[in-house]
């Protein structure tokens, strides 16, 4: 599984855009008066502000080249300050084997670039925007995650490590080859490296396959794929 496109609200369209297009130089894919796209590697992120309400957040991550993982964060720390847990700016995934470090856009979304050793994807050039690879990760807090777990099964999306699917821990539903995850959470969890608290607001994920998962403005979600 493949993350292809996410669509996320925020109430703050134009800081949004200065921000990831200025500021992290990433390419600018789309744009209206309503939204904005970047391209994310092989991905594509878009923010809109139509019909938002509240202040949306959200968690998602970014794959980044295995061997530049302490370039990427000099690359980030001259631009933007990162996130700390119990006085660290960086975690070890020694399970995965993994590195990620995290920080807040201007949404208060909870960014994180992750660096994944089991995935061969060396780079030789100097850290860019150009060398993020795809949209790593995207939380997706909905009110029953087994009942929508059961959902994605049947089109396909799997529990990473084949697990049971878990009422109060994180589901890690997606691919380990591309590295690529649907975070699947109820409301009330802290997300680590930051202060908030998992919230359900409306999101739109594209993965590989067709598949199309909404959550939308009435926190219902729904699950399909195109033949």
């Amino acid at each position: 599984m493949e993350i292809s496109q996410v669509i996320l609200k925020t109430k703050d369209l134009e800081s949004m855009k200065e921000f990831y297009t200025e500021i992290l130089a990433m390419s600018l894919t789309e744009h209206n008066k309503d939204s904005f796209q970047i391209a994310v590697g092989s991905s594509q992120l878009k923010f809109s502000s139509r019909d938002v309400e509240g202040d949306p957040f959200y968690h998602f991550a970014f794959n980044i080249p295995s061997n530049q993982f302490k370039e990427a964060k000099t690359w980030i720390r001259n631009k933007v300050s990162l996130n700390y847990e119990d006085g660290e700016d960086e975690a070890e995934f020694s399970h995965l084997p993994a590195q990620s470090f995290y920080f807040y856009d201007p949404a208060g979304n909870i960014v994180e670039f992750i660096s994944r050793h089991s995935i061969a994807n060396n780079k030789v050039h100097p850290f860019s925007p150009n060398s993020i690879q795809n949209i790593s990760e995207i939380s997706l807090t909905v009110e029953d995650p087994i009942k929508i777990g059961y959902k994605l099964l049947a089109i396909g999306i799997k529990e990473r490590d084949n697990y049971e699917l878990s009422e109060s821990s994180l589901n890690f539903m997606g691919d380990n080859s591309t590295g690529s995850y649907l975070l699947l959470i109820k409301p009330g969890r802290r997300w680590i490296f930051s202060d908030k608290i998992s919230v359900i607001h409306p999101i739109y994920i594209k993965v590989s396959n067709n598949v199309e998962i909404e959550v939308n403005d009435k926190n219902e979600v729904v699950c399909s794929q195109q033949l």
